[in-house]
């Protein structure tokens, strides 16, 4: 941990999943997992369902994120809310590349950012940023060839498992299409629901009922996180899942997604790739006492 006692931090969120962002642009400070939890903590922390430090590329201690140092000067060092390293978030990227353009970091209408997941390509919409999410892919694509699903997902409270399907974006998620007889508002996420075969390295869930064609809505339980209102790659997963089940095996249309905490777009792109755009909100800058937490 770096020797100050106090440190910068911007508050952020993109439709309302919120992160505190951590400037360490002299690659200084040390975010573990014990300083992201309590950075993170909503009652005796700033409260956040992830933290980003904002630090160059060049400097991660990662060798495969600083070969992307050329194309992406900007690392995006992301942990979940319990601590935990991810490969990336979706929305993270939005609101991380709001800050870079307001810091004067970045001043282009596209540039690139690195992430554990890979490069993502950043594209500015007037009030909307769009993130190239990159390659996606079926976990087990004979099976949903095949089936349509790969798994069965089972939430506390519900008397019979979902079928499921898994969709790998840089990190591991699990769509669930619900019965037309559950109500999607109705359903606990105060715990991780249950999936099998049961993921190694643990999985988000997303719940997806259909509003209209190229429509709908979606809740989420993160890995590491719990329920949160909105997840950047969850949307694409649900939205290229429910293409799939819709009959296009390879996705053409534009889809709106809501979630709790608002709308996105997602588009599929050529090469099994797929953009996420959406708002992204800096909402208050500060210090925080190191020594209180």
């Amino acid at each position: 941990m770096a020797d100050m006692t106090t440190w910068r931090f911007t508050k952020g969120h993109g439709t309302e999943n919120d992160f505190v962002l951590v400037p360490d642009l002299d690659a200084r400070l040390d975010v573990d997992a014990e300083m992201a939890r309590s950075l993170a903590d909503r009652r005796a922390g700033i409260g956040a369902d992830g933290v980003i430090r904002v630090v160059p590329t060049a400097s991660a201690t990662e060798e495969s994120v600083r070969a992307m140092a050329e194309r992406a000067p900007w690392f995006m060092d992301y942990r979940n809310a319990d601590g935990s390293v991810a490969e990336m978030c979706g929305n993270g990227t939005r609101v991380f590349a709001a800050y870079l353009r307001r810091e004067g970091l970045e001043g282009a209408d596209e540039f690139e950012i690195a992430t554990r997941g890979g490069i993502k390509g950043i594209r500015i919409e007037g009030e909307m940023i769009a993130t190239n999410m990159g390659r996606w892919r079926f976990l087990d694509p004979d099976r949903a060839a095949a089936d349509g699903f790969d798994s069965l997902v089972h939430v506390d409270g519900g008397d019979e498992p979902w079928s499921a399907l898994s969709v790998d974006l840089g990190n591991p998620h699990t769509v669930v299409a619900l019965p037309e007889t559950v109500v999607l508002a109705d359903v606990d996420l105060t715990r991780a629901p249950h999936v099998k075969p049961d993921p190694s390295n643990g999985t988000n869930v997303e719940l997806v009922r259909v509003l209209g064609d190229a429509h709908i809505a979606m809740r989420v339980h993160e890995r590491g996180v719990g329920e949160t209102r909105s997840c950047g790659t969850g949307v694409c997963a649900a939205a290229l899942a429910t293409s799939f089940w819709a009959g296009d095996a390879e996705p053409t249309r534009d889809w709106t997604v809501d979630v709790p905490g608002g709308r996105l777009r997602v588009r599929a792109l050529p090469g099994h790739q797929v953009e996420l755009a959406g708002p992204a909100a800096l909402i208050a800058d500060g210090t925080v006492d190191l020594s209180a937490l």
